[in-house]
């Protein structure tokens, strides 16, 4: 292992405790923290391929936290007859037993230096004692939160492809999040496809090839038609996204962001960008509601409100007629633009 693997940590000096996969290295204990299953797949991958560098022959054991039993971390960790180095993983230590975090606790103490202990936590409280003790030990800590906003995946996107040497213009990034972004995982996928089967600059126009049904069925291209003022594409969009099984309640959802983005973005921009750089927004999520906010008053974007907010409450549970709710919402939208 490299030196950095063989030193036991420190306690007088923490390291930093959020730190990204990309970044993690090897070291006697690594905790691999969150939900986001992909960013903590990659973490642990990374990690299997650096010891690998260092040492081809190093040996990769991995156990499951709820099918441990007491001394098995002693037992895969111990001296080997050939010495090899070796990469412990434990997945799942969120749902880890007693057994388990007493013997990770005591292991901390003096961890072997041929050894690289890697703890999977996917959230919650379970272990808290354990965790809060690699913290103090100075291991390093890799956050792999669950990636949520627009604009957390947008940069998801932009930097899988960064990595691939490949670029994708605003809009197609957009167009991608949109179609395929509801999984991380999924969103990962789609980048790799279209790396693989495209060259060049990525434009809107690739994605569309690519996954436009499913933009089509999407709640925001339904909404961004909406907002436009095109009440004929609105409603032809949201019947087919109603008849390929998306719900009424996510597109109730879209149109209500959209028009909180227009609303934020109302509020500061005369203020300058400094302002508009402080929402927290992506640039084209900016971009796109200044060039929205053009055809709305604040008297449209109030009736606007209130239709979403009728629809809302219809769709989940006080009308009789989700879908004919939100198709009247749609048209409502549509109408407020420009008035």
């Amino acid at each position: 292992m490299p030196p950095a693997a063989r030193r036991a940590p420190s306690r007088a000096a923490a390291r930093p405790a959020g730190l990204s996969w990309e970044e993690v290295g090897l070291a006697p204990v690594v905790l691999v923290s969150g939900a986001e299953g992909v960013l903590a797949d990659r973490a642990v991958d990374r990690l299997v391929s650096l010891a690998r560098a260092a040492d081809a022959a190093v040996e990769v054991t991995r156990l499951d936290a709820a099918e441990y039993t007491t001394g098995m971390l002693g037992v895969v960790t111990s001296p080997s007859l050939f010495a090899e180095d070796r990469v412990v993983v434990v997945d799942g230590l969120e749902r880890a037993g007693d057994e388990l975090l007493v013997d990770a606790l005591a292991y901390l103490d003096a961890p072997p230096a041929d050894t690289v202990l890697v703890l999977r936590h996917g959230g919650g409280q379970r272990g808290k004692k354990l965790l809060d003790a690699i913290r103090a030990s100075g291991a390093p800590v890799v956050t792999c939160d669950v990636v949520k906003s627009d604009a957390d995946k947008s940069a998801f996107v932009t930097a899988e492809l960064r990595r691939a040497g490949r670029r994708a213009d605003a809009q197609a990034v957009r167009a991608l999040v949109d179609a395929v972004g509801s999984d991380l995982r999924e969103l990962a996928s789609a980048c790799a496809q279209l790396v693989a089967d495209t060259t060049g600059l990525i434009g809107p126009d690739v994605v569309e090839r690519y996954y436009g049904g499913r933009i089509e069925a999407s709640g925001f291209r339904v909404a961004d038609a909406a907002v436009a003022g095109q009440s004929g594409q609105a409603v032809a969009l949201l019947r087919h996204a109603l008849a390929t099984g998306v719900d009424p309640v996510p597109i109730v959802a879209a149109l209500a962001l959209k028009l909180r983005t227009m609303a934020k973005v109302a509020a500061v921009r005369g203020r300058g960008a400094g302002a508009l750089r402080e929402l927290g927004l992506a640039p084209w999520q900016t971009d796109r509601a200044v060039a929205d906010l053009r055809r709305w008053t604040p008297e449209g974007l109030a009736s606007a409100f209130a239709a979403v907010a009728q629809a809302d409450a219809e769709v989940k549970g006080e009308g009789r007629d989700p879908q004919f709710a939100v198709e009247s919402a749609v048209l409502r939208v549509a109408q407020a633009a420009g008035h």
